[in-house]
């Protein structure tokens, strides 16, 4: 199967930004310029407080809802925390799990990979997750490494028969934020190590259905080239996709 096999994913993540005025506004221009989605899949991971309004706005287009983080439970004692269902209940169809800013700022470990996954698929959230490698992890050669040991924890709990909804997104830490780039042939050697790794583990069939998105500073100016990266099958969008004039470019990088 050829990358292109895999339609394109193209997903923005909000973080702690935007306003509730300025999310709507974002979010009806988008959808104006998306078409019928055929082409191309479109998605963005807002706060969870903006969930619900977004979604409303949302509606009636083939632009997807996502939460940034969910806990593994259903209900319980879990101050702060949000539960897949609760996603589901106002309109999210899609979270992230394991961005680097949730296991390098808020420490959370390998260990709940796995059961965050599981819990989004059971609840019929599809959940990008998120794998990346330090600049000291790098240099130290240490790369693959660290990339299997979290795919090893993220994957834990997945079968064949659910793995083509589970998405990878490549974010290599040092690249994050910082306008620097991993490089094409960075880019390219680490997709074709997680694509061969998810061949182990599930099986070629389910991981060819498997869709590995690169992420850290993707801007208008480089998202045609990462796209031409036979390995990339879409893009997670940091900055770039807090403003339409920067977003649009990148959800056209072919046109």
């Amino acid at each position: 199967m050829t990358h292109r096999s895999r339609k394109p994913y193209i997903a923005g993540n909000w973080k702690m930004n935007l306003d509730r005025a300025k999310s709507l506004d974002l979010i009806k221009t988008v959808k104006g310029r998306l078409g019928d989605g055929n082409d191309r899949e479109v998605g963005f991971f807002v706060p969870a407080i903006y969930l619900a309004d977004v979604t409303a706005v949302a509606q009636g287009s083939p632009l997807g809802v996502g939460g940034q983080n969910i806990w593994y439970e259903a209900n319980g004692a879990f101050t702060g925390e949000l539960a897949p269902r609760m996603l589901r209940e106002v309109g999210a169809d899609r979270v992230l799990v394991g961005h680097s800013e949730r296991r390098h700022v808020f420490h959370e470990p390998d260990e709940w990979m796995g059961r965050k996954v599981r819990a989004a698929l059971d609840t019929d959230l599809l959940p990008i997750y998120c794998v990346g490698e330090t600049l000291d992890e790098r240099k130290g050669n240490r790369t693959d490494r660290v990339l299997k040991r979290q795919l090893e924890s993220g994957f834990d709990k997945v079968l064949p028969i659910d793995a083509h909804r589970v998405t990878v997104a490549y974010e290599p830490v040092w690249a994050i934020g910082t306008g620097e780039t991993a490089t094409s042939e960075q880019v390219a050697l680490a997709h074709r190590m997680i694509r061969k790794w998810l061949a182990q583990r599930v099986g070629e069939e389910a991981a060819n259905l498997i869709r590995i998105l690169y992420g850290g500073s993707v801007k208008p100016d480089n998202a045609k080239e990462l796209m031409g990266i036979d390995s990339v099958d879409g893009l997670l969008v940091g900055g770039a996709s807090l403003q339409a004039e920067t977003f649009l470019p990148i959800i056209e990088y072919d046109r």
